[in-house]
């Protein structure tokens, strides 16, 4: 049983069963182990989860690549022709919303390859903008 007293001011003290007075608290050793450990921990993790983020990054693009270029070629088969702009998709309904380029955060930025006159005017293809290359060497440009 812990009875808690005061001595002096500001310390906190609690009298233990053999009647000897305990302080309680951390000392700087302990606090200095702690947060080395939390640093090593952190040391480890960090990396790993801005690698997964870009990764991921990846995988978003690659999979809003071929949900818009199968919504063209849908449109493409349904109309004989390509559409002019990706919002057309969308007023059409063959997308629900513009697709984002995760890479540089932004609908706007799309390269997009025009049709040959003998396929029809329009949006064939779409590529990304962004500048630099996949975790595997490639450009985002070349997805």
């Amino acid at each position: 049983m812990c009875i808690h007293w005061r001595k002096g001011k500001g310390s906190m003290a609690y009298r233990t069963a053999n009647g000897k007075p305990s302080f309680q608290g951390f000392t700087l050793i302990e606090l200095l182990v702690v947060l080395a450990i939390i640093s090593v921990l952190l040391t480890l993790a960090v990396p790993r989860y801005f690698q997964s983020i870009d990764k991921s990054k990846e995988v978003v693009l690659r999979e809003n690549l071929q949900i818009t270029r199968s919504a063209i070629d849908k449109f493409y088969a349904d109309t004989g022709k390509y559409p002019t702009n990706l919002e057309e998709l969308v007023e059409k309904h063959y997308l629900r919303s513009l697709p984002v380029d995760p890479i540089v955060d932004s609908t706007s930025t799309w390269d997009l390859i025009t049709a040959e006159a003998e396929h029809g005017r329009g949006i064939y293809d779409l590529k990304s903008s962004a500048e630099g290359n996949t975790a595997d060497g490639r450009l985002f440009s070349s997805l």
